[in-house]
């Protein structure tokens, strides 16, 4: 088997939004996880405010991580994506990953983008994690 789709019991069902959380591959050991933004349980923006989508993003990535067996320490890259980007939104992100990584964040690309795939998303993050 070259990969498996895992779509965690505790984060909104992707299938009809056409894709999937987590889609790992034990060889050659890489876990790939989805855009995680900030949704509720039905998979709609929960938050208006931009931090409080960062927060939320990064605890579904965490969760989505933890599907796979791995939590944030495995994250080997982020992709991170930010509507309006700007110095305030930027020191929220650097924030939130200062918290979570502290002096040894992930290698990241952010893209300031015009819009995200649903009305109200301002920040979306993506993983590619290694297994250990």
């Amino acid at each position: 088997m070259s990969h498996t789709i895992v779509n965690p019991a505790a984060l909104h069902d992707p299938t009809g939004f056409g894709y999937s959380h987590v889609a790992d591959a034990p060889s050659p050991d890489l876990v790939f996880v989805a855009g995680q933004y900030a949704s509720d349980a039905d998979g709609h923006v929960a938050s208006g405010d931009f931090a409080e989508q960062v927060e939320l993003s990064f605890a579904h990535l965490g969760t989505a991580l933890a599907a796979a067996g791995l939590d944030y320490s495995h994250v080997a890259r982020l992709g991170t994506y930010i509507v309006g980007n700007d110095q305030a939104r930027l020191e929220a992100l650097v924030a939130v990953i200062g918290r979570i990584w502290g002096d040894k964040p992930p290698a990241q690309t952010l893209l300031g983008v015009a819009g995200l795939a649903l009305p109200g998303m301002l920040f979306e993050v993506d993983a590619v994690a290694v297994r250990p």
